[in-house]
């Protein structure tokens, strides 16, 4: 996915605090996850945040330019990570376990984010702001497919697989994690990673004849 394209409220803002700014971006994403975007008002993220409503506009124009922020950031470092396990150049077992385990991490790092993202984008894609969420969506859906499909054809995963039905049970059962991850809780996101491959890939890893 190619790298957002900062919006004029965030060139306007460069001056402000950068601890500050994603200090506010986190309060900001709490809530949009918590009470949904619709719902929530500048007032609200700035009563959070400690600030005045007036004073949440000198780092922000709007709460879209935060939620544009938020959404931007976490699919940026996502494609990040996901690039350096493509350019990898590993077997499609081993990317599909590095795409889940890169996954879990994201959702370790931008647990509200990936909460967001999966209640509003739908809705926000239409929108010509969030064009880049409908980007991404389709990229995600291709690589994800494209391993599946090498897997296939190496003997790695059945020869039966469906393969956009496996895509979906991957890409929803992975990213629904994030409604009951607890960033700092009792297993790391490598070590959730490691159960759920354990349990996914018993189902479409290939299985020699009796």
């Amino acid at each position: 996915m190619p790298s957002s394209q900062k919006t004029s409220s965030q060139k306007s803002s460069q001056s402000a605090s950068p601890a500050r700014r994603r200090e506010i971006l986190g309060t900001a994403a709490r809530v949009f996850a918590e009470q949904g975007y619709n719902a929530t008002t500048v007032r609200k993220i700035a009563d959070e945040a400690g600030l005045l409503a007036g004073s949440l506009y000198y780092h922000f124009d709007s709460k879209e330019s935060m939620l544009e922020e938020i959404l931007s950031g976490f699919l940026d470092e996502l494609w990040a990570g996901y690039d350096e396990v493509l350019a990898a150049g590993l077997g499609p077992r081993e990317t599909l376990e590095a795409l889940v385990t890169e996954s879990f991490r994201e959702i370790d790092r931008h647990r509200d984010a990936v909460a967001i993202y999966q209640k509003e984008a739908r809705q926000l894609a239409a929108q010509p702001r969030f064009g880049f969420l409908a980007d991404s969506q389709r990229r995600f859906e291709q690589v994800w497919l494209e391993t599946l499909e090498r897997g296939v054809s190496n003997q790695d995963f059945r020869s039966d697989l469906d393969l956009r039905l496996a895509y979906r049970f991957l890409r929803d059962t992975v990213w629904v994690a994030a409604s009951w991850y607890r960033p700092g809780g009792g297993h790391s996101p490598e070590q959730i990673a490691r159960q759920y491959l354990s349990m996914v890939l018993e189902g479409i890893a290939a299985q020699p004849l009796p």
